[in-house]
């Protein structure tokens, strides 16, 4: 009986926001909470899930298998597939973030991108801000959360490992797969990465 009323009441919220005009390619699959707010021209691809206080602006795409609770989505934004939108969340308008992102009590600026595979906690960060795939914020010391701060114009490259507090200046580059400690400074590159050794003529050993 439980289940029934549950069903029943998702088939009315899915059956409003059609009619409000969200574009939905498998309305069956997406999950709404009694309190999300969805703008103008919105499409929400399936298996997309809303928890509570989620509320969406105009002109958003949300790609399947998406979570999101307790977030504002600005417009213009592109979220998914495979997100996770964590509470105390805000993507700015023209943001994106891509496929096995997690980001979490974080502000993504104007048209910043987090494309893939990356975890935002705890982060303020500016606009038009590119971080790289496999790209982690480490802000938990086991003790404590510390933020970052990412500033206009940032472009952190791949598997990066940025630890809180930091404040990365406007302007500036992280070399990929560098673990960034210390602040950097406006437009300049940060960058740490074992030198690289090569022998010739290597030959395994045989067993």
């Amino acid at each position: 009986m439980k289940q029934l009323k549950l069903q029943k009441f998702q088939n009315n919220l899915r059956l409003k926001f059609l009619k409000l005009g969200v574009n939905m390619i498998g309305p069956e699959t997406v999950y709404f909470s009694k309190d999300t707010k969805v703008g103008k021209n919105v499409t929400i691809e399936p298996f997309v899930v809303f928890g509570t206080k989620v509320k969406i602006g105009n002109n958003v795409i949300i790609k399947s298998f998406s979570h999101l609770e307790n977030c504002k989505i600005e417009n213009k934004v592109e979220i998914g597939p495979y997100a996770r939108v964590r509470p105390k969340t805000v993507l700015r308008e023209g943001s994106k973030i891509g496929n096995f992102v997690e980001i979490k009590k974080s502000i993504l600026g104007k048209k910043s991108k987090v494309n893939h595979l990356t975890y935002i906690g705890d982060s303020i960060i500016g606009k038009f801000v590119n971080i790289g795939a496999g790209t982690i914020t480490c802000n938990y010391d086991g003790f404590k959360k510390s933020k970052t701060r990412i500033k206009d114009n940032v472009f952190v490259g791949s598997n990066s490992s940025l630890v809180a507090p930091l404040t990365i200046e406007e302007g500036s580059v992280v070399g990929a797969g560098s673990v960034i400690t210390k602040n950097v400074k406006k437009k300049s590159l940060a960058l740490t990465r074992s030198s690289q050794i090569e022998i010739k003529n290597y030959k395994r050993k045989s067993r």
